[in-house]
């Protein structure tokens, strides 16, 4: 090694673990928080070892090399969004909308992994905080993934109809080991109502590089999805599809509808229809009413696959919405799956992503 990039590979040491360790607080604080446990969560983060500033201030004080330059201007971009996200978090008890605050620090989740996905490929911990737990020992991924070439064209994170999180348009996640010859299960992850498809595109990016699945991530032309007038958004969602389906290998067999709070109420009120081009729903911490079922095609719904994942502790839409939707979704005889998991409130449950894609992509059943 040129002693000249020696302080640079220690700033990386330092950088790359402390960028982690915030980002998995972030990813768990946004997998519990809730009314009620917000203090909690606050109060633990506020113990962790906080070594940005550190990793920070180490890497400013350095030339690095010209040839680690990108490097650094990724990792410090990171560590910057983590640092603001966890101040952020920290002070959210001390605002009039605690929770609002708190909300608003965990988009620095997402800004933090756009900046730090682009060294997946060349530094292993970033490497395998972007794969699912089971994927890290996958030794034939672990070669497609040394085997891609991640400089091609149309593979990664790709941003279309302008910057991530433009209205009407779309994030997208095609595997760096995207292969042509065979056709790829394609999942369209629906924002809830305050979000945008730039950022909840990094709640699916782990699971679809670990599992080989191609993830569109839509921005709602309005302030949220169009539930009243659902040709409105779906019709957006139909253009998306039918551009990703033009350049890329699309399985027509295996295409997810799934969302959020109200992207979960979308998928309902958009993927009952008898129009709907989507093989499989999974509508999460959604809000469902009876009259849904007036709009719902019969014949559409009868052995559609359908898995619905709701808190029992959602706070904002209660979980007998979700027991109501499973009552009726199975008496028109839809293929329904309910999982109600015991300490979830109203917020998107990460670790269940594996689960749905095991679901979605494995054989079909009649439910349960």
């Amino acid at each position: 090694m040129e002693p000249t990039t020696e302080p640079a590979i220690e700033a990386i040491a330092q950088l790359v673990p402390a960028t982690l360790r915030a980002l998995q607080a972030l990813e768990f604080t946004a997998r519990h928080i809730a009314p009620d446990t917000l203090p909690q969560l606050v109060e633990a983060v506020a113990a962790r070892e906080n070594s940005i500033p550190a990793a920070l201030a180490l890497s400013r004080s350095l030339t690095w090399p010209e040839r680690l330059e990108p490097a650094r201007v990724q990792l410090e971009r990171a560590a910057e969004a983590c640092a603001r996200g966890l101040a952020e978090l920290l002070a959210a008890g001390d605002t009039p909308q605690p929770m609002v605050a708190a909300y608003r620090a965990l988009r620095a989740y997402a800004r933090a992994a756009e900046a730090l996905y682009p060294l997946a490929s060349h530094l292993k911990p970033v490497g395998q905080f972007f794969l699912d737990a089971a994927a890290r020992a996958d030794a034939g991924l672990a070669a497609r993934l040394a085997n891609a070439d991640e400089a091609r064209d149309n593979v990664g994170i790709i941003h279309v109809g302008g910057e991530p999180g433009t209205r009407g348009g779309f994030s997208l996640y095609v595997p760096e080991y995207y292969d042509a010859a065979r056709a790829w299960p394609l999942v369209v992850a629906l924002h809830g109502g305050s979000g945008n498809g730039g950022a909840f595109l990094w709640s699916w990016v782990r699971e679809a590089r670990s599992r080989g699945a191609i993830v569109i991530a839509p921005t709602a032309l309005g302030s949220t999805w169009s539930l009243m007038e659902p040709e409105i958004d779906g019709a957006n969602l139909d253009r998306m599809v039918e551009h990703v389906a033009s350049q890329w290998s699309i399985d027509p067999a295996r295409t997810l509808l799934t969302g959020m709070s109200d992207g979960g109420t979308f998928t309902y009120v958009l993927g009952l229809r008898a129009d709907c081009r989507f093989t499989h729903l999974a509508p999460i911490a959604a809000s469902f009413h009876p009259m849904l079922m007036g709009f719902a095609d019969a014949q559409r719904v009868r052995g559609l696959p359908i898995q619905i994942i709701h808190g029992a502790r959602d706070w904002m839409f209660p979980a007998t919405m979700a027991q109501s939707a499973h009552r009726a979704l199975q008496q028109a005889g839809a293929a329904i799956v309910y999982r109600e998991i015991a300490d979830l409130a109203h917020t998107y449950p990460r670790d269940e992503n594996p689960a749905i894609l095991d679901w979605f992509m494995g054989p079909r059943d009649s439910g349960g």
